[in-house]
């Protein structure tokens, strides 16, 4: 049974993959966490800078701990003990920044970034800002078109990140979005990469496990 789970994951990925590339990022699918993370620390180099968006993904591989461990500077605005205006500098200090992480809430056949964000920081820094990006999805975050991508962040991503951050909006008690319009509301900017953005350093790295939201 988990080689037909890895046949279909590396079937998926492999097709995403080549039409990222064709849109104009750079993309690789890997069949394992081991295998991507080693891929991923051969970006990190010391004294660089790494803003990073909200993402499960990033946080379950463990790769802002990695990257310290390498003499790395985060510019974490979630970092325990910050006030309010601290964590906005941060998110400004992130978009300059000299790495950017993040994961996507999904990631079409056609090699398009879909993401819903709340501030825009992610979505922003993904569009413009950090000399390079990199975004890494898990294959559950796959899906064959624009419409599945957003059903997709209706259906799992979205409620699932307003329950994780204990936001009192109607999806964490139905578990799809409503699209309400709670003040608490964080689905309130939309996002779709068709290409590479023009002025950016854009990697994709895909593996061929269920990771994130």
């Amino acid at each position: 049974m988990q080689e037909v789970h890895s046949w279909h994951a590396e079937a998926l990925g492999k097709q995403a993959a080549a039409s990222l590339v064709k849109n104009g990022f750079t993309a690789e699918y890997f069949d394992n966490r081991e295998h991507l993370i080693k891929a991923v620390e051969a970006l990190f180099v010391p004294g660089m800078s790494i803003g990073c968006g909200g993402s499960m993904t990033i946080r379950e591989l463990g790769i802002l701990d990695r990257a310290r461990d390498r003499g790395c500077t985060i510019l974490d605005h979630n970092a325990p003990g910050i006030d309010a205006d601290t964590r906005m500098n941060i998110l400004r200090q992130q978009l300059t920044s000299d790495l950017f992480i993040s994961s996507t809430n999904a990631l079409t056949l056609d090699g398009e970034l879909v993401n819903v964000d709340g501030n825009g920081n992610r979505v922003a820094a993904l569009s413009f800002g950090p000399k390079k990006v990199l975004v890494i999805a898990g294959i559950n975050k796959i899906v064959s078109t624009l419409d599945d991508a957003l059903a997709r962040i209706e259906l799992t991503a979205s409620p699932k990140n307003n329950k994780r951050l204990n936001k009192p909006n109607p999806c964490t008690k139905c578990g799809y979005c409503m699209d309400c319009d709670a003040e608490t509301r964080i689905c309130r900017i939309y996002s779709i990469l068709k290409r590479k953005p023009a002025a950016s350093d854009f990697t994709v790295f895909i593996v061929g496990e269920v990771l994130g939201f």
